[in-house]
């Protein structure tokens, strides 16, 4: 908008140039005779010119206004792109000299430490990125209804996230831990001081999903915020990254025809087949990179290598699921989080550290205080 006003502007000078300009420098030699009858044509030519541009020209505080709101949404959309950018310090702590002396009741991550944040550029420290305290988060989340479906990544992402707001020493969490991890279950929480209720479902596909977001729109109702993510155990048990691909098509027809209006760039109009819901955040978990030398079956190191590992995520980019290529989804980049945190932060070559899912909850966190418009 702010080019088409400049534009505009360039255009009526043009104008001006050729209508008032071309004559006045016809009649400048007569005029210069008379100081009298030249300062009057000069202030003629003065006020031609004024309603020749006036027509171009918004109002100063319209001009202001849209200036300043396109400077905001270049920052937010900057932002939003940056917000995956982390940076790992990860050393050995004080116990690890006593790793090789011990059985293999401890795993190698548990010796090292992990500090994470925003990468240093000047960029990042321009959008303010920030880790959200339990008090922020849940004034963030206060009266949301929260759902994340997955698979074993997502039941370790709504770990984190509720050791945030529930505080990671609160009795509540000691029966959180042991209610969550039943085996391919579902869980339910409601957090009584904010209102916040979290749902996660237990969906290892994406045909899991896919019935879920049916489901919502079935119900005409759906959730503030979602987070969902599948793929590992399609790429074990199918190992076919075609069928992966065409299942994920499925899901984002689904997701599109949930939405109010369209995610596609530059498109307002209501989606064809949308039900009147409100609109919700949305955020997909991508898969962690496989360190093969340390999965621990022959199963798992012999279809879920990196040539498959990389077909998967293809088929991700192609569907165009996320919200970087077009899609519904906002990307929660486990790619980048696990391959820069290392192999010394999973003890499994595929379930990784804590600090890995709470960045992932930070990361989700401050893109939603993007979208909301909020600051702290």
């Amino acid at each position: 908008m702010l080019m088409m006003m400049l534009g505009a502007v360039q255009l009526g000078a043009a104008a001006a140039c050729v209508v008032v300009l071309v004559p006045m420098g016809m009649a400048g030699w007569h005029l210069s005779r008379n100081k009298m009858l030249f300062f009057s044509g000069a202030l003629f030519i003065s006020l031609a010119i004024c309603v020749h541009l006036t027509p171009y020209f918004p109002s100063v505080p319209d001009f202001v206004t849209s200036v300043s709101s396109a400077v905001v949404f270049d920052h937010r959309s900057s932002c939003i792109n940056l917000v995956n950018e982390i940076s790992w310090e990860v050393k050995p702590n004080a116990s690890f000299h006593h790793f090789n002396n011990t059985q293999n009741s401890s795993s190698i991550a548990d010796f090292y430490d992990k500090r994470w944040d925003w990468s240093d550029s000047y960029k990042l420290k321009a959008c303010e990125f920030t880790k959200l305290s339990k008090s922020d988060a849940s004034d963030l989340l206060n009266g949301s209804w929260v759902v994340i479906a997955g698979d074993s990544q997502a039941r370790l992402f709504t770990l984190s996230l509720l050791n945030l707001i529930l505080g990671p020493q609160s009795q509540r969490m000691d029966s959180v831990r042991a209610d969550l991890f039943k085996r391919h279950s579902d869980y339910s929480v409601l957090v009584n001081e904010t209102g916040m209720k979290l749902d996660f479902i237990w969906a290892p596909y994406v045909m899991n999903l896919t019935n879920l977001v049916m489901n919502f729109k079935t119900q005409k109702n759906c959730p503030d915020v979602m987070i969902m993510g599948a793929g590992l155990w399609h790429m074990l048990h199918f190992t076919n990254a075609s069928d992966y691909d065409l299942h994920l098509h499925i899901l984002k027809t689904q997701v599109v025809s949930l939405l109010p209006f369209s995610t596609e760039l530059a498109m307002n109009e209501p989606v064809t087949g949308s039900v009147p819901i409100k609109s919700s955040h949305l955020f997909w978990l991508g898969m962690p990179v496989m360190i093969n030398g340390m999965l621990n079956t022959e199963e798992k190191r012999a279809k879920m290598n990196d040539a498959m590992w990389h077909a998967y995520d293809k088929a991700l980019g192609d569907s165009k699921l996320l919200r970087q290529t077009g899609g519904p989804l906002f990307l929660l980049n486990f790619q980048s989080l696990t391959w820069n945190c290392g192999p010394h932060c999973t003890s499994d070559g595929m379930h990784y550290d804590g600090a890995i899912y709470e960045a992932a909850v930070q990361i989700m966190l401050n893109t939603l205080l993007i979208e909301s418009h909020q600051t702290l």
